[in-house]
């Protein structure tokens, strides 16, 4: 057991002579690989070209913390990082700002941001300095409805959930959790209504089919444009279930397709061990496989 008096006290910050030497050091160089005798590539990356690579190094840290490798989190909180003093770089480049505007802009909206922590302002729970935080937040950008500032291009699950949550706070949201599973019936009857001509889904066979029943498309357009509605309408409930249970839904859909991945690769693997592979198993083989793959990862955690 680690001696309590060696562990760090939180909200120390780091060592300031350290912290200025190794983050002077970052910023020349990047500096150096955006200079003329620098990197043809950095040379001539703009923010626009840039932003792809923000977002993959962005999803590559949330892979590195679910593995719980710190070695890897460093690694990827260092390409993010790295993602920031880029960008501030093209942009003192192209004399629009710079790394020091950024860094005084955050440590003055912290502080704004936190009246309970830096000035007379009280708040003793999570609720209450959310609150705060977005009533600051909405006088200092002037924000005229309760929807302004939610990232147009945040990916529409998590979308769903930051709509529905910004409702909430002003009242407009379901008085008990649970009454958005009748909402979830009362939408997947919809949707059958629009699919099956009837509020109840048809009934399927128990076990795997050995003949797979092909997909069909919807031929009539304002049939598929109602359908599309109607399970738009499940995906915004489901994102409430989510938010009403304190669960993130982008996160939770991500370590599901995961989930689904790496138990399929687990087929691949076993097929590959008695010479066979995905195209060439039946349903029936590949879903023995899949419970198997199941069972192991159940056995591991």
């Amino acid at each position: 057991m680690a001696d309590e008096n060696s562990l760090p006290v939180p909200g120390t910050p780091p060592d300031p002579e350290m912290t200025g030497t190794e983050f002077r050091k970052l910023c020349e160089v990047i500096a150096k690989l955006r200079s003329p005798d620098g990197c043809p590539w950095d040379r001539v990356q703009t923010l626009e070209t840039i932003k792809p690579h923000t977002l993959e190094e962005t999803y590559e840290l949330l892979e590195a913390i679910d593995s719980g490798d710190d070695d890897a989190i460093v690694e990827e909180l260092g390409d993010v990082l790295l993602q920031v003093i880029l960008d501030a770089q093209i942009g003192a480049d192209e004399n629009r700002f710079n790394l020091i505007q950024i860094i005084q802009g955050l440590s003055e909206k912290m502080i704004e941001r936190h009246p309970h922590v830096f000035s007379d302002t009280i708040a003793d729970t999570p609720e209450q300095v959310s609150r705060n935080w977005d009533q600051i937040k909405k006088k200092s950008k002037n924000r005229k409805s309760i929807f302004d500032g939610i990232p147009k291009d945040l990916p529409q699950l998590a979308k769903a959930e930051r709509i529905s949550a910004k409702a909430a706070k002003v009242g407009y949201d379901f008085p008990d959790r649970n009454m958005l599973f009748d909402k979830l019936k009362e939408e997947l009857e919809e949707l059958s209504v629009e699919l099956f001509q009837g509020p109840n889904f048809p009934d399927c066979p128990a076990t795997v089919a050995t003949d797979v029943i092909p997909d069909e498309k919807i031929e009539d357009a304002e049939m598929k444009k109602r359908a599309e509605s109607e399970l738009g309408d499940i995906l915004f409930v489901v994102a409430n279930i989510a938010r009403r249970w304190k669960i993130n839904p982008e996160e939770a859909l991500r370590k599901s397709n995961q989930k689904f991945m790496k138990r399929v690769r687990f087929i691949e693997e076993e097929l590959g061990k008695q010479g066979s592979s995905l195209e060439e198993a039946d349903l029936e083989k590949m879903e023995q496989l899949y419970q198997q793959g199941k069972q192991k990862e159940k056995r591991e955690n």
